[in-house]
C-alpha cells in the first residue's frame, strides 16, 4: 500500500494553533495539547488510504472531509505525491463557508 506524505497548509496550521489557544482557556494546557496531538494524529493518518471521506466541492473533486470525534473536521486535498491538510475546522464551524477561502488545485 502506497504512502502518502502529509503536509499541512498554512491555514490548517493557523487553524490548529487557534483551537489550541481556545481548548486551553476553556480547560488546561495539558487537555489542549493532547486534544491538538490527537487531531494531529488523525490528519497523519491519511497518509494510507487517503481516498476516505468525502468530496466536499463540485469545483474541486480532490477536497475531500473527514470527521474526528464529532468536533473537528479536516478538509484535506490528496494530490499525487501527498495529502495537503487545508483546514481544522472546530465546532461546527461551516464548511462550505470555509471552502470560499481555499483557491483550487
Amino acid at each position: 500500500m502506497k504512502t502518502f506524505p502529509v503536509r499541512f497548509r498554512p491555514q490548517a496550521r493557523r487553524d490548529l494553533v487557534l483551537l489550541y489557544r481556545y481548548l486551553e482557556r476553556r480547560f488546561s494546557d495539558d487537555s489542549a495539547l493532547l486534544y491538538i496531538q490527537r487531531v494531529e494524529a488523525a490528519c497523519r493518518a491519511l497518509a494510507t488510504a487517503p481516498q476516505r471521506g468525502n468530496p466536499v466541492s463540485d469545483r474541486d473533486p480532490e477536497l475531500r472531509v473527514v470527521g474526528f470525534e464529532r468536533r473537528v473536521s479536516i478538509l484535506f486535498r490528496v494530490a499525487e505525491d501527498s495529502v495537503q491538510i487545508v483546514r481544522v475546522l472546530y465546532g461546527g464551524r461551516d464548511v462550505q463557508h470555509a471552502l470560499k477561502g481555499i483557491p483550487e488545485s
